[in-house]
């Protein structure tokens, strides 16, 4: 089981920002990923929706052997994670949340501003981690309907994208915030235009690295982390098989082979 792959899935593209870190972590780890990009956002889909999705990548990932699986998606945990706990037991599972503990600890001025989706902000889960952790900190959040959407098509740079993410940024850096929680895993590839449009004393929070640390605390609990090498990443998408493999030497420096998922 020791070299048994990791499964890792997104409601798209998003989640190779996590698989990222987790490959820059654990180099011997064999990784899947399942871009269910035929139903990309999940922050507009209905909960029982989003969940049903959760179990069929879950089924899918156990089929193919996977000893861990990894939600790289905030909106797919809020709404599937504790089920999957439920009925996958003795399967280490590990789930996305906004970074607001590092966030409300990072600021200096006391506002902490949140780019997420929809669904994300509207979560009772995002809510309690605000009783938690924010209560003596200003949070302003920030939905950003379209930013998903143009990071699918691989679009980082264009000017439609520059306007739209400045129109949510601006608010937020108006009214004192000093520290961004990027609460989407599609938003750390917007960090080199952001990094643009922001002072450098801003800081920008995602939680990538800390669910690749989570994860192999996890593995190493169980005697699980792989000794390597290494087997080559596969790649999954409900979508166009040909078009994830256009965009994911943009979003993962290198190409492979990408199969289609009809579940």
């Amino acid at each position: 089981m020791r070299e048994a792959p990791i499964g890792v899935f997104d409601s798209g593209v998003g989640g190779l920002s996590v698989l990222a870190e987790i490959q820059h972590l654990l180099p011997n780890e064999t990784l899947m990923y399942v871009a269910d990009c035929g139903n990309v956002p999940y922050g507009e889909k209905t909960p029982a929706f989003i969940q049903q999705r959760c179990s069929v990548m879950a089924d899918f990932f156990q089929q193919q052997g996977a000893k861990a699986l990894v939600l790289a998606c905030n909106t797919a945990t809020v709404a599937g994670v504790a089920d999957l706990r439920r009925d996958y037991r003795d399967w280490p599972i590990v789930g996305m949340e906004p970074a607001v503990k590092p966030a409300a600890a990072a600021t200096r001025s006391g506002v902490v501003g949140v780019l997420a989706t929809t669904g994300t902000l509207q979560s009772a889960k995002f809510a309690a981690l605000l009783d938690r952790f924010a209560t003596d900190v200003k949070v302003i959040t920030q939905p950003c309907p379209g930013l998903v959407e143009l990071i699918e098509n691989g679009d980082l740079h264009s000017a439609e994208l520059r306007q739209l993410l400045a129109g949510y940024v601006e608010p937020l850096l108006a009214a004192g915030a000093d520290t961004l929680i990027l609460g989407c895993t599609h938003y750390p590839f917007l960090k080199p235009m952001l990094r643009q449009m922001i002072p450098a004393d801003i800081s920008l929070i995602d939680t990538g690295a800390a669910v690749a640390r989570q994860l192999q605390r996890l593995l190493a609990e169980r005697e699980l982390l792989a000794a390597g090498p290494a087997r080559e990443a596969q790649f999954w998408t409900s979508a166009d098989p040909l078009h994830f493999r256009n965009i994911l030497p943009i979003l993962w420096n290198t190409s492979g082979v990408v199969r289609s998922f009809n579940r």
